[in-house]
């Protein structure tokens, strides 16, 4: 069973990578990282499935689905006035989960 608190949806296909770095430029918190020969998964518990690398990715190496994760943290915290940085926001993980 899913569980979207310690999971995510992010699946990486680094046969398919062409290495055009765009993941890691649009990536807001650092996922991918430059590799040789492709980029690599660096943190993959940080991905808030945001979709930006996926919609990026020429190759079509990175599959996410976009929305699933901290939607609803995201939306609790517009809610409630809240920035997203602020350290008020949490998915129910960790420290360093996907929306600290």
């Amino acid at each position: 069973m899913f569980d979207s608190y310690v999971e995510n949806t992010l699946q990486y296909h680094p046969d398919r990578c062409i290495n055009c770095l765009r993941c890691t430029q649009v990536c807001p918190h650092g996922v991918f990282g430059e590799g040789k020969g492709h980029v690599e998964l660096m943190r993959p518990a940080a991905c808030m499935e945001c979709g930006a690398c996926a919609s990026n990715c020429p190759a079509r190496a990175i599959e996410v689905q976009s929305g699933v994760g901290c939607a609803w943290a995201m939306i609790g915290a517009a809610l409630r006035g809240k920035d997203m940085d602020s350290g008020d926001c949490c998915c129910g993980g960790d420290n360093g989960s996907c929306c600290k």
